[in-house]
C-alpha cells in the first residue's frame, strides 16, 4: 500500500494556484504528464481536482526569491496549459483568465479574440471594467 506523503512548504515558499480542464477522458493522461513533469523539477505541487468535469488544480510551492524555482514554477504552468490544450482543454477551468493566462488566449481562442476585444470596446469603451485583464487593448 502507497502512503500518501503531504507535501511540505519551506519557510519562503509560497503557493501559486493554476487550473486547467480537459475533457473528462483525456484528464488521466493529462494528470499522468504533469505529475511527470513536476517530478523532474523539485517543485511541490499538491494537486485537487473536479473529476466530473476534468478541472483540476495544481498549487506550485517555491520561494519566489529564487529565481531558479520561480523560473521552474512558471514552467510548470506553462506545461501544464500546453497539454491541457493540445488535448482539447481550456486553459483555466474555473479560476478565469484574469492576468496570469492571459498569454494563452491566442492559442486557444484564435481569431474569436478580436470579436471579444470588440465586444469589450463596445460594452466598455473606457476600458474601466478589469482594465488588462483577459487581454490587453
Amino acid at each position: 500500500m502507497t502512503r500518501f506523503r503531504r507535501p511540505r512548504a519551506e519557510a519562503g515558499d509560497q503557493g501559486i494556484s493554476t487550473d486547467v480542464c480537459v475533457p473528462v477522458s483525456r484528464l488521466p493522461e493529462c494528470i499522468r504528464e504533469i505529475q511527470a513533469v513536476i517530478a523532474g523539477t523539485g517543485i511541490q505541487a499538491p494537486l485537487i481536482g473536479h473529476v466530473g468535469d476534468g478541472n483540476f488544480h495544481l498549487v506550485l510551492l517555491f520561494d519566489p526569491a529564487d529565481p531558479e524555482e520561480t523560473a521552474k514554477a512558471k514552467r510548470i504552468n506553462s506545461t501544464l496549459v500546453a497539454l491541457a490544450q493540445s488535448m482539447g482543454g481550456t486553459c483555466t477551468g474555473e479560476h478565469g483568465v484574469g492576468l496570469s493566462k492571459k498569454d494563452y488566449m491566442e492559442a486557444e481562442h484564435g481569431p474569436a479574440l478580436d470579436l471579444m476585444r470588440r465586444i469589450k470596446r463596445a460594452i466598455d469603451p473606457d476600458c474601466i471594467m478589469n482594465p488588462g485583464k483577459i487581454f490587453d487593448l
